[in-house]
């Protein structure tokens, strides 16, 4: 069947086209959600080249529903594109572990084993001693590639069940230690900066 005439048919019309429509936006919303994501996480010479495709994916399927104002289905293939997109993109992202964060721990309990044990595994700790609501705390910072981000928390549920601790996103970094194992975060393509961090041999 030729294109034109499958274009004719109610298959096309109802199922192929808001098909179509469906896919496209979850490309192109998954893109953004990356694209931003990484603005956010300083990388910002892949993102004009991701919203570059994200653009020229959403004219082509607004076009589409600019051709057909009155057809309801289209507007929901829309909508639930773009939902799927978004959740698609963050699970995506997710995958990709991208970018550097800053780990908090805070304990009432002794923390020697394991200040002792993150940084036998290579693992820049910075301790403190603090008051805390219920007295005198330890804290303990230290910077991980978020590809380490679960092991780290699991030693230090290991040593600590009852441990505070609290993480937050980090753009830049200068200097620091690192794993050497965590040198697969550096072949990602990453800001000039963050590309400065050096590991401890």
């Amino acid at each position: 069947m030729e294109f034109t005439a499958l274009v004719a048919t109610p298959l096309f019309k109802f199922v192929l086209l808001p098909l179509a429509i469906v896919l496209a936006r979850i490309t192109d919303v998954s893109i953004g959600t990356i694209r931003v994501i990484f603005i956010s996480r300083g990388m910002r010479s892949l993102a004009p080249v991701l919203g570059f495709f994200e653009v020229l994916i959403w004219i082509v399927a607004i076009s589409q529903i600019m051709n057909a104002l009155n057809a309801w289905y289209y507007y929901i293939a829309y909508a639930g594109g773009f939902a799927l997109g978004t959740w698609i993109g963050m699970w995506i992202e997710s995958k990709l572990a991208l970018g550097i964060v800053s780990l908090r721990v805070v304990t009432q309990m002794g923390a020697e084993e394991l200040l002792v044990e993150l940084r036998r595994q290579g693992y820049g700790v910075t301790a403190i001693t603090a008051d805390g609501a219920r007295g005198p705390v330890k804290v303990l910072y230290t910077l991980l590639t978020r590809q380490t981000l679960d092991e780290v928390i699991k030693i230090v549920k290991n040593y600590n069940p009852h441990a505070f601790y609290f993480v937050e996103d980090v753009r830049y970094v200068r200097e620091g230690i690192f794993p050497k194992h965590d040198d697969r975060q550096f072949h990602l393509p990453i800001p000039r900066r963050l590309r400065s961090v050096t590991k401890k041999k």
